[in-house]
């Protein structure tokens, strides 16, 4: 008979068939000594349509600026003239007139939004009203009725408070303010209310338990945290301001637009004079879409986990990444 039992060392007697530890499995013959698994060749997908599109925007970009370079445009007009007198202050007319119709507006736009979220029926029918008509004519067209008022109310009367002729009280500036702020604080107030909407209910029932007034409530606790949701847009409608300012010219006001066209129609270069005033249009857009940018950013503080890079953080990242050295 054959023993399947073998002895330990300490003389106890196992069965030959008992289990041992797995004896490690030696790994397949590869190609590679140093690994036991074939290598991946990654093959980089080839995006074809990217180059395709790229290929067509230059060529469009090309074809456009060689159009554009024959036409006949004295661009040393264009360049003399940016600094002129009469444009500098047609310019600051611009900014004056939105910095004011946007302030107008934004008042406007608190002011009917609480009206409008009244539980007053009287209230907020009122400015419904309001905002149904200042959003349903055209702001031109609202121009141009303050500026022939007179021709319905020749004197202004509002008995012993004040009286006066209508025409001598409407003047380009007030027309200007009052087609453009009124008209701004109808889209105003449906951003406001809007921005209080989204804040929670139960801030405000917090605030009434504490004992706070409704008016203290919306100025303490909702408005400051409603201006997260009011500020993008808010900047979009002052932006948009800035551009609409040039409706003004039809009441007299001599802002950009109008300063730049008195120019070209005196001197014959009239499209270069619209240049001249694309040009500020585009510094005066792009200088206060910085100031949104920083404005929204401030606001953005406790809604975010990381607040959005501003530019000079953008180009110092860059910067570091370009520094950083190469690992062997």
């Amino acid at each position: 008979m054959t023993d399947k039992s073998d002895k330990g060392p300490d003389g106890v007697t196992a069965p030959a068939d008992a289990a041992g530890p797995p004896a490690p499995r030696e790994p397949a013959a590869t190609g590679s000594a140093s690994s036991p698994y074939e290598a991946i060749r990654a093959v980089p997908v080839r995006h074809y349509g990217r180059w395709i599109s790229a290929v067509v925007v230059v060529v469009l970009l090309a074809w456009l600026i060689w159009t554009a370079a024959q036409g006949e445009v004295i661009w040393s007009s264009v360049a003399d003239k940016l600094d002129d007198t009469t444009v500098l202050k047609g310019l600051w007319h611009t900014v004056v007139i939105s910095v004011t119709s946007m302030a107008l507006g934004l008042v406007l736009g608190v002011v009917f939004a609480v009206m409008r979220l009244s539980k007053n029926p009287v209230t907020g029918g009122v400015a419904w009203l309001y905002i149904w008509f200042f959003r349903g004519t055209p702001v031109y067209v609202q121009l141009l009725m303050w500026f022939n008022l007179s021709l319905i109310f020749p004197v202004i009367n509002l008995g012993p408070i004040y009286k006066n002729n209508t025409v001598d009280v409407m003047t380009p500036f007030l027309v200007a303010l009052l087609g453009l702020g009124l008209n701004e604080g109808a889209y105003m107030a449906e951003i406001v209310r809007a921005g209080i909407q989204s804040v929670d209910e139960g801030q405000t029932e917090a605030s009434h338990a504490l004992g706070m007034t409704a008016a203290r409530t919306m100025r303490r606790i909702v408005l400051p945290q409603a201006m997260r949701v009011i500020i993008p847009p808010t900047g979009n409608e002052f932006i948009n301001m800035l551009k609409t300012s040039s409706l003004v010219s039809a009441v007299q006001y001599s802002e950009l637009l109008r300063a730049t066209s008195d120019i070209g129609t005196a001197s014959g270069a009239i499209m270069e004079m619209f240049f001249v005033a694309s040009i500020w249009y585009l510094v005066l857009t792009s200088v206060f879409s910085v100031g949104q940018f920083y404005l929204e950013r401030r606001y953005a503080r406790g809604s975010l986990r990381s607040l959005p890079l501003t530019p000079w953080q953008k180009v110092k990242a860059s910067l570091s990444t370009l520094r950083r050295p190469k690992v062997a």
